[in-house]
């Protein structure tokens, strides 16, 4: 008869019922001067370059904060107390920045213990509007750019748990926010309300194959709670101080002005609600009102959406993706599928897309017609407009340049590639504002621009180039240098005078913003941010190749440990890091996005603290599962990932830097699901730390990550895939970590919970932590310094100090 064990850190006493009682710890200095490290601001520049804000806030958010009252309701998790989402990041404090000068002035009359989130800049860009969450509700301000002052327009009255909370009107005088209805109904206490009967789900033979989410609505209790919080009422807010109500109290989800400001579009939600899918998929409205909120027209009703046809590129019946055009005073377009919505249906365009005018009483118009599913397009002017349409099953994007206004013109094609080619890469078209406020394609005569990440064998070189409409002739007006800072352009702010904005950073520069002139090359600093992780600013750092066995090109990113010796090359442990991503073909998955140049910054979930504990890290580790043709990536997803796995370590062993039997692997959500199949079918590794995975996957039985086919359709791979079908097999000491509240689709804290269970039943080494209050990543403070510490102590247990044995 097996022995059933568990084996506790060796710091902590064994406690034979297999609960330890403790509290939050925190890791060595040597990580907390890492983990504590103060972030630098974000930046929100207008469009002339000439001021930016500085937004700051903290790295993390704490166990009280997440500790605060939440209801979660039809994929929402809300914070019924000051109706906002419960898991918002806020920022505390604003400067404003004039970049001319470089001076940074902060911003005075902001509230106390402030809050700040859903920023919002005015149309000519010199106010910027934003919440501020109070203990009892949320409040709407607006920042006076020039003054650098802040002011309150509201009271803590408004309602945020649908998200759309700023509209500003064309004058930029006013702002249309949703705001607590006067007689809402209040909640009901689902741990006390008394049941007046089941809850009953039926089916009358429909196919309904969703995926696995989270936070659904459960019962008519939820169903209550859900329409009460849902429920808003439209105010029009005046920078001078008065208010008026706009709308009566709707499900409000989206609110959308038209670019001229004479027209407004709203979405609200109705009934029957669903406990299948989220509130996005419930019946819904689209309307469109005048400015005084008087109905124009019903222009969309969209019921319950509980079925879809089987696969990624599904959609449903009737118009979808209606919205403004950016080149228009009042237009609006939209999609209709061809196919019915249907994937498997055979013909030649997919998608149709209709645009209706202003005061939209004539028949809709064709604009163009798709090959591949419609995605979006980029408006140009009256003649001139991008369409891209593209297929997730072979990772075709296609880009069309058509004429608006004269669909009997066939469209260009400009590019039709694998959209995970990132070497063949054109770039995105860039865009500057219109007249109408309203972000255009930039037209210079007969030419358009292109602003590219410039991903090629060489490494990461971005450019920009001039696009011929007349010839179709692309030319290069500049590239980055390939020295020692890496570069990524941000946005070019005026062609003409060859103004872009960019970013600079090398591995051990903190990225800092430069206005770059591609005509004369000089740069002038925008931003001074110091680099805040000095303890490894100099630790070892490249990017290595390497050939997996079946031809497959791999790369990952290595760091050698601070102050490592290369000449005497001591063998040490390394933790390694990576992500499974599926292709469609090799060469694809063989391509490099990586640069040793990139900026060493060990975030919350990095493994990067570990250089600075005597450990060799590999991250972002390439681990491409490939499906040419027919075959799918998962039908050797096995295979595929220990080929991967063995052929990093062969190339790091090959470097002489690591002891190859003290290596640990570790990975997040699907890398925790690679971490627990690695260990489960390979004996490459001394020991795994796995993050908020699924383990079993037949409890995602409509598909997963890019898992197309049913449980029913591909029962072996579903059995295969899963480590917890084969938790006989582990012999590795594995570390499980999930958030007690994961709210991701498929990664329920019940699959860390009977994995572990079924690991300990068979005799397993495994530890599983349950993280209080924490969803799919981790904010908390407590949290996050305690998943340093244990992850700490794991590999310090059983891969640095492991009693070695020679492995062939």
């Amino acid at each position: 008869m097996k022995k059933i064990f568990l084996v506790i850190m060796m710091s902590i006493p064994l406690i034979m019922n297999g609960q330890i009682d403790l509290k939050y710890q925190t890791p060595d200095q040597d990580i907390m001067v890492l983990a504590d490290a103060p972030m630098a601001p974000a930046i929100r520049i207008n469009s002339k370059g000439t001021h930016s804000v500085l937004m700051y806030r903290s790295n993390f958010k704490s166990i009280d904060e997440l500790s605060e009252t939440e209801l979660r309701l039809a994929g929402l998790r809300i914070n019924p107390i000051t109706n906002i989402s419960s898991r918002a990041r806020y920022y505390y404090d604003l400067k404003i920045l004039d970049i001319a000068t470089n001076k940074e002035t902060p911003v005075s009359n902001l509230p106390q213990n402030a809050r700040l989130t859903n920023f919002s800049w005015s149309h000519d860009q010199s106010k910027m509007a934003f919440t501020n969450t109070t203990l009892t509700g949320v409040e709407l301000w607006v920042l006076d750019i020039k003054m650098a002052k802040a002011s309150r327009l509201t009271d803590a009255s408004l309602n945020a748990n649908m998200g759309d909370v700023i509209n500003w009107t064309k004058d930029d005088q006013s702002i249309i926010t949703t705001m607590l209805p006067k007689n809402r109904a209040a909640l009901i206490d689902a741990e006390t309300a008394i049941p007046t009967g089941p809850t009953v789900s039926i089916n009358e033979g429909q196919k309904a194959q969703n995926r696995t989410y989270q936070d659904l609505l459960k019962n008519k209790t939820d169903e209550s709670n859900f329409k009460s919080l849902a429920h808003s009422e439209l105010w029009k807010i005046n920078l001078d101080g008065t208010k008026s109500l706009w709308k009566e109290a709707a499900m409000y989800s989206y609110i959308g002005l038209s670019p001229n400001g004479e027209y407004v579009m709203v979405e609200t939600v109705h009934e029957p609600f669903s406990y299948i899918v989220p509130y996005y998929r419930f019946p819904s409205k689209t309307d469109i009102y005048d400015l005084d909120g008087k109905l124009v027209k019903n222009m969309l009703n969209v019921p319950l959406m509980e079925e879809l046809p089987k696969g990624f590129m599904a959609v449903r019946k009737g118009p979808r993706s209606l919205r403004w055009r950016d080149d228009h005073p009042a237009t609006l377009y939209w999609a209709e599928a061809l196919d019915q919505g249907d994937p498997e249906m055979k013909v030649e365009f997919r998608d149709a897309i209709y645009q209706q005018k202003a005061p939209f009483t004539e028949e809709k118009t064709l604009l163009i017609q798709t090959k591949e599913r419609y995605n979006s397009i980029e408006w140009g002017n009256e003649n001139l407009a991008v369409c891209y349409n593209y297929w997730w099953n072979t990772r075709n994007l296609r880009t069309e340049i058509f004429d608006p206004s004269d669909n009997s013109k066939k469209p260009t094609l400009f590019s039709e590639r694998n959209y995970q080619d990132r070497y063949s890469d054109p770039g995105n078209f860039v865009t500057e504002k219109n007249d109408l406020n309203r972000y255009t394609l930039l037209i210079d005569d007969n030419d358009l621009y292109l602003q590219g990440a410039g991903y090629s064998p060489k490494g990461k070189l971005p450019f920009i180039d001039k696009y011929d409409l007349g010839s179709g002739e692309t030319t290069r007006l500049y590239q980055s240098e390939d020295n020692e800072m890496l570069e990524s352009l941000v946005n070019v702010m005026d062609i003409k005078e060859g103004k872009v904005l960019t970013r600079l950073e090398s591995a051990n520069k903190y990225p800092n913003y430069f206005f770059r002139n591609i005509n004369t090359n000089k740069l002038t600093p925008v931003t001074q941010f110091e680099n805040p992780f000095e303890a490894i600013q100099n630790v070892h750092k490249e990017v290595i190749k390497y050939t997996r066995e079946d031809g497959v090109e791999l790369s990952a990113t290595l760091y050698l440990p601070v102050g490592y010796d290369k000449e005497k090359k001591e063998k040490m442990p390394m933790l390694m890091w990576a992500y499974p991503r599926e292709f469609k073909d090799k060469a694809s998955a063989g391509q490099v996005t990586s640069s040793s140049k990139e900026f060493t910054y060990p975030w919350y979930g990095s493994p990067l603290y570990w250089v600075n504990r005597g450990y060799v890290v590999l991250d972002d580790a390439a681990f491409p599962i490939v499906g040419e043709g027919d075959e799918e990536p998962n039908d050797t997803f096995i295979k595929q990932l220990v080929a991967n796995a063995k052929s990093a370590i062969d190339a790091v062993d090959g470097m002489g830097y690591i002891d190859r039997n003290r290596v640990a692997v570790g990975g997040h959500s699907y890398g925790a699901f690679m971490t627990a199949n690695l260990l489960t079918h390979s004996d490459l590794f001394a020991a795994g730390i796995a993050r908020s995975g699924a383990y079993n996957r037949t409890l995602t039985p409509f598909g997963f990550q890019s898992e197309e086919r049913n449980y029913w359709e591909a029962p072996n791979i579903y059995y295969e895939m899963s480590p917890f079908m084969h938790c006989d097999k582990m012999k590795t000491p594995l570390l499980l970590i999930h958030g007690q509240e994961d709210n991701n689709s498929g990664t329920y804290p019940m699959q860390s919970e009977r994995y572990f269970n079924a690991l300990k039943g068979l005799g397993a080494t495994v530890r599983l932590i349950m993280l209080p209050k924490e969803s799919h990543g981790y904010v908390a403070r407590e949290s996050i310094l305690h998943m340093l510490w244990e992850q700490d102590q794991w590999l310090e247990k059983y891969v640095k100090n492991k009693e070695t044995e020679s492995k062939p």
